[in-house]
């Protein structure tokens, strides 16, 4: 692999521009535009240690080089905005099916057909044209102390509204896109009424809110809290670390609808000047191969079902997950936010 070529972008010069959202940086990248054509570029809001490793791969296959820059979700779409035509990104990676469905919604990405996707990723894990496709699977169950609470008390997502966990419950903040997206497929399946009726209860139970997973997970180890709601990843890297931490998880909704799941994924821009290289690498990573250091690398679930989890987070055993088309992660933000304001939940 000594011959494969990665390039992460570099801006030589930098500017701000005022943009009606607020200042962005944006970088003039002159060394893209003379780039070879067996290339593509992606802008990522996954960082560079989760991505590099598939880059790699993908070159020491193909032949084809990527370039990469990094940054959050904002400054990535206000970006490709104030580029238009003229931006060198070829794809758009991102996580939550809620900010791929926004870039989609803003025209920043365009629909491409594939039988390999169709083969390799589900229906429900991809916008219907391919605009985005989910590349790994994020499950977001309930978590529990092992010291304090036994699993027979647990049941579903709605359950957590019994007075027996009042003062025992931390959840995240409402202004966090995986409580919005959570909320949101929740009104898909239930309805805005029994949605609404589930947060209060939630409310009534006085939980913690937290802005951060990580920090829930340390409170319940702590006795702080007992039980919440959170990404497996953010366990699993605590329990790589000390494998006796005192949290594990628990599968709700194993009788009715399952496991809310979520995605990180990837789509072609909308000006893509290589689309067809864009598309060979969106392949690539839904392919087994790749699936396996996308996912493992921050103990993700692969979005292909025919590629098993790592040990780490296989151990937990197997669920059923909800089968809702995340689209609507996206779709029903907007109501989700309103939802969870009304109710109360900061």
């Amino acid at each position: 692999m000594e011959d494969m070529v990665i390039r992460k972008l570099t801006c030589k010069t930098m500017a701000v521009l005022a943009v009606t959202l607020g200042a962005l940086l944006f970088c003039s990248v002159p060394a893209l535009e003379a780039r070879e054509a067996e290339s593509v570029v992606v802008y990522s809001a996954r960082i560079e240690r989760l991505i590099k490793p598939m880059f790699d791969a993908f070159t020491a296959k193909t032949g084809v080089k990527v370039e990469y820059f990094t940054a959050s979700e904002a400054e990535l779409f206000e970006r490709l905005k104030a580029e238009g035509s003229h931006t060198p990104a070829d794809i758009l990676m991102t996580v939550d099916a809620g900010n791929l469905w926004i870039a989609e919604e803003a025209g920043l990405l365009q629909g491409f057909q594939s039988p390999t996707i169709a083969k390799n990723i589900p229906a429900h894990l991809r916008a219907k044209d391919n605009a985005w496709v989910g590349l790994s699977v994020r499950a977001r169950p309930i978590m529990y102390s092992t010291q304090r609470v036994k699993p027979t008390e647990l049941s579903t997502y709605e359950a957590l509204g019994n007075p027996r966990w009042r003062g025992r419950l931390c959840l995240r903040t409402s202004r966090k896109v995986y409580t919005q997206s959570l909320v949101a497929t929740m009104i898909k399946t239930l309805g805005e009424q029994r949605t609404a009726a589930v947060l209060r209860g939630w409310m009534k139970n006085e939980p913690h809110i937290s802005n951060s997973d990580t920090k829930m997970l340390e409170a319940i180890a702590a006795g702080q809290c007992d039980v919440t709601i959170a990404n497996t990843y953010y366990l699993a890297r605590l329990q790589a670390k000390a494998p006796t931490f005192p949290v594990t998880v628990f599968w709700p909704n194993q009788n009715d609808r399952g496991v809310h799941v979520n995605v990180s994924g990837a789509g072609v821009t909308k000006h893509a000047k290589h689309r067809a290289e864009a598309i060979r690498l969106i392949e690539f990573l839904s392919a087994p191969e790749a699936q396996h250091l996308y996912a493992d690398a921050n103990y993700e679930y692969p979005a292909n079902p025919a590629v098993k989890p790592d040990t780490l987070i296989a151990a937990w055993g197997t669920f059923k997950a909800d089968t809702v088309d995340v689209a609507a992660a996206g779709a029903l933000q907007p109501a989700a936010v309103k939802l969870l304001d009304r109710v109360g939940y900061k």
